[in-house]
């Protein structure tokens, strides 16, 4: 019979009691209920005990309402390395480890732990393959109040995510990069978790975000990661020590399988370029393909990208990486690219010309500045859950997305403005949640005679 260990180090058998054979749903003789009391207690979990909670967990022998208690009990008490390391290769095992080893080249990914705005990887993928770096990526939905990649992605008619796994290593072989959302082939466990923690407040707990992003990253084929860890107001590390802590607890994670990660801690202080919202999103990611894109948002992805080149062998250095970036951007095999992988999958490509075929919101309404000065801060979380309400993104699991709906934002962090000059623009489709959500992006910006100090973007650098 497996125990629990106690703080002390003892091992303290558990009993299994009359009733164990009805709650009997794996080999270990631990009842969900004595796992969840243990953790709640802050007594260490037994490994073997972990990866049985998570193999019925994804076959359904646990139910979603214990699964969410044992989070919790995560968010508050935490898991130690040797709880981590069993966490997240029980996700990892939970389905298949793709292999990608008859790809030529070194397969790199970049993962971002959630920001508003943030649209990176809808640029960064199709840039890396066109400087030739082979990207297998395994994308995520909305998470909170901060947006998904495959939310964005599937606003592009047609385009499909639910790729079988044989299709995604011919993508990967032939184009040079694939975009999937989670498959129950790949992670399964992570991809129920991931959608269950989102709706009970357990999405910014250090461990349940590297358990997630490393299963299914390493489950994926990578050779290496490019890690985006975001702080600030709109990130789920409002801290740089927290975002910190966890770059270094995915880098230790990736360097146990046996592969190389870097880590860049990045700005989340405002939202990321001006756009927010799904296919308003995906417009802003072309126009960076194009060398037209907002100055913030641009920046972050080269400095991201940059590093993927370096790891994937087709750069020496981050110069050298930066002008391979700039003439792909310059010749048009950037946004190419983009429309090969658009095609690839399924989706029109035209879309990435005509912008018109892209889900478009029936009208706009501006917010305007309350008062003269300069924007000096913006709640970047209010502005992300200001998307939620307008439907962006999701209130509960089952919630339906409209692609069309969201923010442009006229006026950023610095910029001067007057009483009454529209701040923010919204595009909406229901007018129902119109004044909840212009108070909240009123309620988001500050103002001030003096414009703040200025932030780098890329506050740190970690290998």
């Amino acid at each position: 019979m497996t125990g629990i260990r106690m703080d002390d180090g003892r091992w303290e058998a558990l009993s299994p009691g009359a009733c164990l054979p009805a709650f009997l749903v794996w080999a270990v003789r631990v009842r969900p209920y004595e796992l969840i009391k243990a953790k709640r207690d802050g007594k260490q979990l037994a490994p073997e005990d972990i990866r049985a909670f998570i193999e019925a967990y994804t076959s359904g022998a646990v139910p979603d309402y214990q699964m969410s208690a044992l989070c919790m009990a995560v968010f508050f008490r935490g898991l130690n390395a040797v709880e981590l390391g069993a966490w997240t290769q029980a996700m990892l095992r939970s389905g298949e480890v793709v292999d990608l080893s008859d790809v030529p080249g070194v397969k790199v990914d970049k993962h971002s732990t959630g920001g508003v705005g943030d649209k990176v990887s809808v640029s960064l993928a199709p840039l890396a393959a066109a400087c030739g770096v082979p990207v297998p990526m395994i994308s995520g939905r909305g998470l909170g109040h901060t947006g998904g990649t495959v939310d964005k992605l599937l606003s592009i008619p047609g385009f499909k995510m639910d790729v079988p796994v044989s299709e995604y290593r011919r993508l990967v072989r032939e184009v040079g990069c694939c975009l999937i959302s989670q498959t129950s082939a790949i992670a399964p466990a992570d991809k129920k978790l991931y959608a269950l923690r989102d709706v009970t407040a357990t999405v910014d707990c250090i461990p349940l975000i590297a358990s997630s992003i490393m299963s299914k990253k390493l489950a994926e084929g990578i050779d290496a990661l490019v890690l985006d860890v975001k702080v600030g107001s709109g990130a789920f590390m409002k801290r740089a020590e927290d975002a910190r802590t966890l770059a270094r607890t995915m880098i230790g994670i990736g360097a146990e399988m046996g592969r190389k990660v870097t880590a860049l801690l990045t700005d989340m202080e405002q939202p990321l370029g001006r756009a927010v919202g799904n296919a308003l999103e995906i417009i802003e990611a072309v126009e960076m393909l194009r060398g037209r894109a907002p100055a913030d948002y641009t920046e972050v992805t080269l400095a991201l990208t940059a590093e993927m080149l370096v790891l994937g062998g087709k750069a020496s250095s981050q110069a050298e990486a930066r002008q391979k970036m700039h003439a792909a951007v310059k010749d048009g095999s950037a946004v190419r690219k983009l429309k090969e992988i658009v095609q690839a999958q399924g989706g029109d490509p035209r879309a990435i010309d005509d912008y018109s075929l892209l889900p478009q919101a029936r009208s706009t309404v501006d917010v305007v500045a309350a008062q003269p000065g300069f924007i000096t801060g913006i709640d970047t979380e209010a502005v992300g859950l200001a998307a939620v309400a307008l439907g962006a993104g999701r209130q509960r699991v089952d919630s339906i997305i409209d692609p069309a709906v969201g923010f442009t934002l006229l006026r950023k962090e610095g910029e001067p403005v007057v009483a009454g000059e529209p701040i923010v623009r919204i595009h909406y489709n229901e007018p129902g949640p119109l004044e909840e959500v212009k108070e909240r992006l009123l309620g988001a910006y500050r103002f001030g005679p003096q414009p703040p100090a200025s932030r780098p973007l890329v506050l740190e650098r970690l290998e």
